[in-house]
């Protein structure tokens, strides 16, 4: 193999491969990305055996060939060459299996696997394909998956549900994350060809590194998938995933309907005074009590240890007055979602779970479990 490509290229696709390589790996090959060379491309594979990413770009191939180096290793190396220098990448064979790395008068030689022992996940039959906007995905994703739970033991619900619905004349689809203490939700119009997709919960590692390849990519992203597996690519990178194996609760369940105490705040205001009063709040519940009362809110926090924090806001509100006590750090990871100018929380007692709008947008909904404080 012997190949001549510009390093900003390079550099671009080893970003997007390299990340889903574990720093720490029991089999070895599992810390290497697959490097191929041929027909004027180069091309780039890493994997962890859940999830494969892999990415061609054009080159300069004056020899056919392929090898497996260390990821991170690579990457880094690349990252640290002049930017604009041509890079020469060259298997050489006298070597006993050294991949060299050079650019002007800098040369690195790297051991090698040999690419026979790199694991193939086949993607299979992959039935249901519908094409998705870049920003559509981008929104859909920032609006669900901080609720995603990180507890493993239920491990159903460590990924966003990924499911078209159908109520009344409206179809869409729509995408929840919850663990538990809160749920997000958000859907916007039927992609053609998501009718009849199955409902699928697509893990948090797979979110992560799709978002990340979602700031390079621009206009429509092509999505494929079937019981077990799901496929995104877009220009040139394929992502694909195993699907978590397990069923999504009735998310819609825990949905209140009879919440009549609508609240009405400036979204900004509230956050930036959540986020005040909770400095001196305990690490662990970092609970803070709404004290609601017409066209009044009082926040408060109280630490026996370091004291206590008061602040009120202006509010439209018009029930009977009701205290309520949430987790701040999950006010906040709502209020950053909220981009309209209001937000609106809809409370039946202090006891139930509350519904959080963002008012400008109606494809987004929350839901927020209150906490004894």
């Amino acid at each position: 193999m012997k190949v001549t490509i510009e390093r900003s290229v390079l550099l671009k696709a080893l970003g997007h491969v390299h990340r889903i390589v574990e720093r720490r790996n029991t089999i070895p090959i599992l810390a290497n990305v697959l490097i191929e060379a041929g027909d004027g491309r180069l091309s780039l594979k890493s994997t962890d055996l859940d999830l494969e990413a892999s990415e061609s770009v054009p080159a300069d191939v004056a020899q056919n060939g392929a090898t497996t180096v260390p990821a991170h290793v690579i990457y880094d190396i690349v990252r640290k060459l002049p930017e604009g220098a041509q890079v020469q990448v060259e298997l050489l064979a006298s070597e006993g299996g050294r991949l060299s790395v050079s650019a002007g008068t800098v040369r690195f030689e790297l051991a090698c696997l040999p690419k026979e022992d790199f694991p193939q996940m086949a993607a299979g039959a992959l039935p249901h394909r519908f094409r998705m906007q870049v920003d559509d995905l981008k929104q859909l994703i920032d609006r669900t998956r901080f609720a995603i739970s990180t507890e493993e033991t239920r491990f159903y619900l460590n990924g966003i549900y990924l499911h078209a619905v159908k109520e009344g004349k409206t179809k869409a689809l729509r995408a929840a994350a919850t663990d538990g203490h809160r749920l997000a939700r958000y859907e916007f119009d039927l992609p053609d060809g998501a009718a009849d997709i199955p409902g699928v919960i697509v893990p948090r590692k797979t979110v992560t590194e799709l978002r990340r390849l979602l700031d390079d990519a621009e206009g429509a992203i092509d999505v494929s998938l079937s019981d077990t597996k799901i496929q995104f690519i877009t220009d040139g990178v394929e992502l694909t995933s195993k699907l978590i194996d397990g069923t999504f609760p009735d998310y819609q369940r825990v949905i209140p309907s009879g919440n009549d105490k609508a609240l009405s705040l400036d979204a900004k205001e509230f956050a930036q005074a959540v986020d005040r009063v909770s400095t001196i709040s305990a690490d662990k519940t970092r609970a803070v009590k709404l004290n609601i009362a017409k066209d009044k809110l009082t926040l408060t926090v109280v630490n026996p240890d370091s004291g206590t924090a008061t602040e009120e806001l202006g509010a439209t509100y018009s029930a009977g007055p009701i205290e309520i006590g949430f987790n701040a750090r999950y006010l906040l990871d709502i209020t950053g979602q909220i981009e309209g100018k209001e937000v609106r929380f809809l409370l039946s007692d202090a006891g139930s779970p509350t519904i959080i709008e963002d008012t400008e947008d109606p494809r987004t909904l929350y839901v927020l479990m209150p906490m004894r404080v």
